[in-house]
């Protein structure tokens, strides 16, 4: 089966609306009038614009972005995870949701099923999540964990 046919189609987005989306990745609180004044168009043109982006799913919302060490999580991690059969995949991601300091999961072709990212406020704080809740979780033949020492970057992909 060819997996192209599975794509998202691409979205039609022109280019105000690449120059909405540049302004608006830098600073999701800027104001639409500010945008307006950026792109030559009028507010109520900003407005109906980033609508059009949300509902055709372009763009998804906004948060606010919590810093975790500010919040004592120290340690992050990844985690390759094996599974015992990959007809577990389902119910083991079913579990991983329920462990809040797993933050991201992914289905991933190569020696790991899953590849999760971990955020625990210490190293012994990791150790326990492994030993009490991953370990535990059934279908998990076993598991491999990479401890980030520094976050170098993390950005978006780039609106040309």
């Amino acid at each position: 089966m060819n997996n192209d046919n599975l794509q998202e189609p691409v979205a039609d987005i022109d280019a105000l609306d690449e120059k909405i989306l540049r302004l608006i990745t830098k600073n999701a609180r800027i104001p639409f009038l500010e945008v307006a004044r950026e792109c030559n168009v009028s507010g109520a043109a900003i407005h109906q614009r980033v609508q059009r982006l949300l509902n055709i799913g372009v763009v998804s919302g906004s948060e606010f972005i919590l810093n975790p060490q500010k919040l004592g999580y120290n340690t992050m991690a990844y985690m390759g995870i094996y599974l015992e059969k990959a007809k577990n995949h389902r119910k083991v991601v079913e579990a991983l949701t329920k462990i809040p300091e797993v933050v991201e999961c992914h289905y991933t072709t190569g020696q790991y099923a899953i590849f999760i990212k971990v955020l625990t406020k210490t190293n012994k704080h990791l150790k326990k999540l492994i030993d009490d809740q991953l370990q535990e979780i059934d279908g998990i033949a076993r598991t491999e964990t990479f401890i980030s020492l520094e976050m170098e970057f993390k950005r978006q992909v780039e609106i040309k």
